[in-house]
């Protein structure tokens, strides 16, 4: 699409926003997250599950397509997908797995990829993992070792495609809780479908935990029992032999008619409204996002905490009946505010332009996983900023590490950046043409269809 605001021309997008930006109201589109996850617990159990989920991204279609290549039948409907799952009879837990190597087209979805890697194991279905893009590259250490040490066959890491075979046997999963929580949402997934008894323990500091809770939150939801102990270290106690069933938690469930399937609803997407609620921290005319659950799980939720800290009005409208909020963010005299990115790193490309923005310094610490993101997010992060005129920067600090240190001015000249093939630094460039005295230009700017596809329809909706 191309609007008096955004033209595209070749592989390239030109951002010029007018003087005066009139604001607007954006929908929250459906939760990355929760819909990877929804499918997911759907596939693995038996009857027919329907998923509220109106938009999709390449993301979420890989993880619909692999679950398909493995046995379950998954249609596309007007609002989302209706999901009949992998155990075909109950009584005798027969499944629709294919007993030969079967092709999963994984793209560029690290959540697809690990998150199926340990349900394979469990289910002993042997697959070819075919990926795009930086995934390969991207490190799938300690799970690796744990998958291998418990029966699985796996071929070398950074092969493409990614070849498994074997069986997970029960036991003892140890996991380090630095590295990636999408290896403790995979394990959680599939050990409750071992015949015995597992327990997964988590070393360490356990960072990104609000997306463990989200597994947490669909585990229960499809009546998949686990006790958690929190004594002296992160335990949880998983029983087998479980199947996964929608209980009365899932909405829709209670009180529905026979025949009439279950209804899992997709929650708003906090990680990608929090670019057109920092849109509204950048304009001095608010900004609307529609269908935030601010009950959610999601960690990326705090960005209407953040942009309150760094002066940004934020107002919080009831939606209706739908249990959901209507995020309203007004810009005001933006200052530089301290922030740890442990739980929130999916955050950082937006809050960095925030930060640039902002008078004073800002300091992003508890970085270090943003290097294994779809590009390396420290230096892609700084690129972007620098190539607009903005002054941003790497330091040291003895206790944390290395940081970001970003220190923000009104407005910045613009230039040219490339995404780097990385969604969220597309997104993050655009809404920073919003303070920008010249063009931006962004290279690969469809790398939002990772994640969004309808970005720039709906940022056009909001500047002209």
């Amino acid at each position: 699409m191309n609007s008096p605001s955004i033209q595209f021309q070749d592989d390239t997008v030109i951002l010029t926003p007018p003087a005066d930006i009139p604001g607007g109201v954006v929908s929250a589109i459906p939760s990355k997250s929760h819909a990877h996850r929804l499918l997911i617990a759907a596939a693995l159990g038996s009857g027919t599950t329907r998923l509220i989920c109106p938009a999709t991204s390449k993301d979420i279609e890989a993880t619909a397509a692999c679950l398909q290549a493995m046995g379950a039948d998954i249609q596309r409907t007007e609002d989302g997908f209706l999901v009949h799952g992998l155990i075909a009879a109950e009584d005798s837990l027969k499944t629709r797995i294919p007993e030969k190597e079967t092709v999963l087209p994984v793209g560029e979805s690290g959540s697809t990829l690990r998150f199926l890697l340990p349900v394979l194991g469990a289910l002993g279905c042997p697959a070819a993992l075919e990926m795009q893009g930086r995934l390969p590259e991207r490190p799938l250490s300690p799970l690796y070792e744990e998958l291998y040490r418990h029966g699985m066959s796996l071929s070398p890491m950074g092969s493409n495609p990614f070849r498994v075979s074997g069986k997970l046997t029960a036991g003892e999963y140890v996991i380090d809780g630095g590295v990636s929580s999408q290896y403790i949402t995979g394990l959680l997934f599939a050990l409750p479908l071992l015949p015995q008894d597992s327990t997964l323990r988590i070393t360490g500091r356990l960072e990104s935990r609000p997306y463990v809770e989200i597994t947490l939150k669909v585990l229960r939801q499809f009546g998949i029992r686990f006790e958690l102990s929190e004594a002296e270290e992160i335990l949880f106690s998983i029983p087998g032999g479980q199947i996964y069933r929608p209980t009365e938690n899932v909405s829709g469930f209670s009180g529905q008619k026979p025949g009439i399937p279950p209804v899992c609803t997709v929650e708003g997407d906090w990680s990608n409204a929090a670019f057109f609620l920092a849109a509204g921290a950048l304009l001095s005319r608010p900004v609307t996002v529609t269908g935030c659950d601010t009950a959610s799980p999601q960690g990326d939720r705090a960005v209407i905490t953040l942009l309150r800290d760094f002066g940004a009005k934020v107002e919080e409208t009831p939606s209706g009946s739908s249990g959901t909020m209507d995020i309203t963010v007004t810009g005001g005299k933006l200052r530089g505010i301290d922030i740890d990115a442990a739980h929130i790193p999916d955050l950082v490309p937006i809050l960095s332009v925030v930060a640039a923005c902002a008078e004073g310094t800002t300091s992003i610490r508890n970085i270090e996983r943003l290097r294994i993101k779809e590009s390396d997010r420290v230096e892609t992060v700084l690129d972007m900023l620098r190539n607009l005129g903005a002054e941003a920067g790497l330091k040291q600090d003895p206790a944390c590490g290395e940081y970001l240190s970003i220190t923000g001015a009104p407005v910045h000249p613009g230039g040219t950046v490339s995404s780097y093939n990385d969604h969220r630094i597309a997104m993050a460039a655009a809404i920073a043409s919003l303070r920008c005295t010249g063009p931006v230009r962004i290279l690969q700017p469809m790398a939002v269809n990772k994640s969004y596809p309808g970005f720039y329809n709906d940022l056009a909706s909001i500047l002209d």
